[in-house]
């Protein structure tokens, strides 16, 4: 496939390492000379030094020949112009990176950027928000992601309960104390996530990601040590867009407080969210937290332009005992450093922006792409199609990548946890870990 990415900031260069993985035909536009150099010495695509929204650099780029327009600047207008201006010259599909939530939902008797040759409008506040809604409607867990339509979940758990029943047991002596079948699909320690076999060991500050049914999630939330906690009170930190939108969103469900340093947007919001108790202060600050009852708070959410406020509120609303905390971080390598020091989830907006947007280029056998915060790997759901190779033998005489790992499997109506004597048929649909390197080997499996 033809890929041509407009923009070499940070979303643009996840998305190249992404697809440069995948050994697509990447060309990368930018004005920034010294960041195309920087790209070039590391991935394996593509750059062009000039403006994407020129038709003449875009014709430069092959434009006519190009599968996909990624469209990820900074700039909305920019992103927007080039989407335009690369359809008309013959791209087969746009994507572009907006910033205005209007785009996205329009009211009656207005235009919509579709109707006007754009394919897919990606907002990453808008993935933000609904992110947060995500993680918020199953507490205790870092990650949520529901495969079949909901009829099998994927979750991250951060095992920092020293009396957890989990800890310091193999797979296979946890899935025996479980007394159910337990499915971990990755376990994330430090920096390195591994796939987990029969002998590998569930130890102290592991993340932990497994696959379980809604009815079956209860007693693994308690097995590794975090008992759901019913959320009724959160506190937002940082009127930015994220934060107004989340605001909104949020408070029809809880009861909602926005904290903003700044006065006079405090007003403005006061106006905007009338379901929304704002409060002007700096969530920093511990003495204002206790007056504004931290500890009477279910969740924490810290969306400030700015990270290490982010990362520090949430620090204080931790040791002060809130249950759940999410921060935004615009510094990718804060994803890692910073949940190892007791956050619960952090977001980072570019990160899944490129995700998201990567979503389309996978589109065919898979039906679901999920991706774990801080993980570099993929979950995916694939539908079985007749002749495929997974259906040929049991799952242990398939000679499955060591990468990758079936992490659950659903049949009509009913989930199954497949162990090496599982068969899998036609139909099924199949949940996949899978590490980059092992991707095109699953793909293969599935074709």
């Amino acid at each position: 496939m033809k890929i041509i990415i407009a923009g070499a900031g940070e979303v643009g260069f996840h998305l190249a390492r992404l697809l440069a993985d995948e050994q697509q035909d990447i060309t990368l536009i930018d004005t920034n000379k010294d960041r195309l150099a920087y790209i070039e010495n590391r991935l394996d695509v593509l750059t062009l030094n000039a403006n994407a929204a020129s038709p003449k650099a875009l014709r430069q780029a092959k434009i006519e020949r190009t599968d996909m327009l990624i469209a990820a600047t900074a700039s909305e207008t920019t992103n927007i112009t080039i989407g335009l201006i690369g359809k008309k010259l013959g791209a087969r599909h746009s994507i572009v990176r907006v910033s205005n939530s209007e785009y996205l939902s329009c009211g009656e008797g207005d235009f919509s950027l579709l109707e006007l040759g754009i394919d897919e409008l990606i907002s990453p506040a808008a993935l933000v928000t609904h992110e947060i809604e995500r993680l918020l409607e199953q507490s205790g867990v870092t990650d949520s992601i529901d495969f079949g339509d909901g009829q099998l979940k994927v979750v991250g758990v951060h095992l920092v309960e020293e009396d957890a029943p989990i800890l310091n047991k193999t797979v296979i002596e946890a899935a025996a104390a479980h007394g159910r079948k337990l499915m971990p699909v990755a376990i994330r320690r430090g920096y390195k996530t591994l796939i987990p076999r029969g002998n590998s060991m569930f130890k102290l500050n592991d993340f932990a990601y497994f696959v379980s049914s809604p009815q079956d999630l209860p007693d693994l939330m308690k097995f590794t040590g975090k008992p759901e906690v019913n959320i009724r009170n959160i506190m937002i930190v940082g009127g930015s867009l994220i934060g107004q939108q989340s605001a909104k969103l949020l408070s029809d469900k809880y009861n909602v407080k926005l904290v903003e340093v700044n006065r006079e947007k405090c007003y403005n919001f006061a106006e905007r969210l009338p379901e929304t108790l704002v409060i002007h202060g700096d969530a920093r600050q511990v003495d204002l937290l206790k007056e504004e009852n931290i500890d009477e708070m279910d969740a924490f959410i810290a969306v400030t332009g700015n990270s290490e406020t982010n990362i520090m509120s949430c620090l204080v609303a931790k040791s002060l005992g809130v249950r759940q905390t999410i921060a935004l971080v615009e510094n990718m390598d804060y994803i890692h450093l910073s949940q190892n020091i007791g956050i619960d989830t952090l977001i980072n907006k570019k990160l899944l922006a490129a995700s998201n947007i990567f979503k389309f280029v996978r589109k065919g056998e898979v039906l679901t792409i999920g991706n774990l915060h801080g993980v570099q790997a993929e979950i995916l759901e694939f539908e079985v199609k007749r002749k495929s190779k997974i259906t040929r033998s049991p799952i242990r005489k398939l000679g499955f990548p060591e990468g990758a790992i079936i992490g659950g499997v659903l049949r009509g109506s009913q989930s199954y946890t497949p162990l090496g004597d599982f068969k899998i048929e036609e139909g099924d649909r199949v949940v996949v870990f899978t590490l980059p390197d092992a991707i095109r080997k699953v793909e293969r499996f599935f074709k």
